[in-house]
């Protein structure tokens, strides 16, 4: 089929006298008669593949200057700061989802379902089965102690979990002629077979659990054992929900910079600028994190130097990121070092708590949904 552009606009009926129509704005090629130039439609409205994004990429590199003249009035040379913004954290994250970061075996064994039954049933005398209900015990606390507080009820979750394994392991051990050692009071072990607070949230695994903590909770036990045999599960879940918080804590960054630079006379708006091209670079910075990952575990087993290599550029990589933040604020806001560095520690401060309670939110609905 012929790629040459018709006479007249498709869209109006009007005489074309370029590439665009002068009365409605349609491109004059269309995407259904050429493929190059389907390809073209989908990433341009995606990339704005202009030069823009290239131009903008390499300003961006320089601390505070893309925003600065963006504030400027100079816009129409860059993507715009929420675009650039959710290109990179997409890209970003989708990327962190295909790369390998080594042995995530670090959770512990966790059974909750009753199938840890079968190593008791194996057991041929009562100190074997001790021994498997210590062991199995130590990994039910070990788990509960890493989950944050605000997963309470997935901890009670746990405690019914011990409760469990304390009544396999005094079955087993009554059919091989034992005695079951019975709880001494206000023991840990009496707390799990009865929960103290008659209205705490209790998570069964083997009943409905109603409302949503008591359902998120249900999932995450549900959850551990496949995590524990396939831990990418959680790192696609966790690298799935990090772009949803992010849309939430650049607003609460560009609130941050209002309220520490009410003497600036910007509008929110123009600090939701700032914290759009400050989360662009972070997300630009980790890409580049991600990328020397991957080829550390690409070409660290076949030259073992480069690991010191990857190693090193990693670490300077870490440094220039807050670097890179107070670079900005000082060029952005025009301050001076002593008052810029006060604020920038005491804005980092409030948004790395503020990031660390998220991560650990994430770290629940992550292992909710794997």
């Amino acid at each position: 089929m012929s790629d040459s552009p018709p006479a007249a606009c498709e869209n109006c009926a009007q005489p074309l006298h370029g590439r665009f129509c002068h009365a409605c704005g349609q491109a004059a090629h269309s995407p259904v008669r050429s493929f190059a130039h389907a390809v073209e439609e989908v990433f341009e409205s995606f990339w704005h593949l202009d030069g823009r994004i290239f131009r903008t990429l390499r300003r961006l590199l320089a601390p505070g200057a893309l925003a600065a003249d963006f504030l400027a009035g100079h816009r129409a040379p860059y993507v715009a700061p929420m675009r650039l913004f959710v290109i990179l954290c997409v890209l970003t994250f989708f990327v962190g989802k295909l790369v390998d970061f080594g042995d995530s075996s670090a959770l512990p064994p966790v059974q909750v379902d009753g199938s840890g039954n079968s190593d008791f049933a194996r057991a041929r005398s009562v100190a074997e089965v001790e021994q498997i209900r210590d062991k199995a015990i130590a990994d039910m606390e070990q788990a509960r102690e890493s989950m944050p507080a605000i997963a309470a009820p997935a901890r009670h979750g746990f405690d019914r979990g011990i409760a469990q394994i304390r009544r396999q392991a005094d079955r087993r051990i009554v059919e091989l002629g034992g005695t079951p050692r019975t709880p001494a009071p206000g023991t840990d072990a009496e707390a799990d077979a009865e929960p103290a607070n008659p209205d705490a949230i209790a998570i069964s695994t083997g009943t409905t659990a109603d409302g949503w903590l008591e359902r998120q909770g249900q999932r995450m036990l549900q959850n551990l054992p496949r995590i524990e045999k396939d831990p990418s599960l959680f790192k696609y879940a966790f690298m799935g929900s990090v772009p949803t918080a992010l849309f939430v804590l650049v607003p609460l960054f560009a609130l941050l910079l209002k309220l520490f630079y009410l003497d600036s006379g910007r509008l929110y708006l123009e600090h939701l600028v700032v914290a759009f091209y400050s989360h662009a670079f972070l997300c630009l910075a980790l890409l580049a994190q991600f990328a020397l990952l991957a080829l550390d575990h690409w070409i660290t087993p076949h030259l073992a130097f480069f690991g010191a290599i990857s190693g090193l550029a990693a670490a300077l990589l870490w440094l220039w990121m807050p670097t890179y933040l107070l670079l900005m604020q000082k060029r952005v806001y025009g301050q001076g070092w002593p008052l810029t560095s006060v604020k920038f520690v005491l804005i980092g401060g409030i948004y790395s708590f503020t990031l660390m309670l998220t991560v650990m939110a994430l770290i629940v609905v992550s292992l909710a949904r794997a």
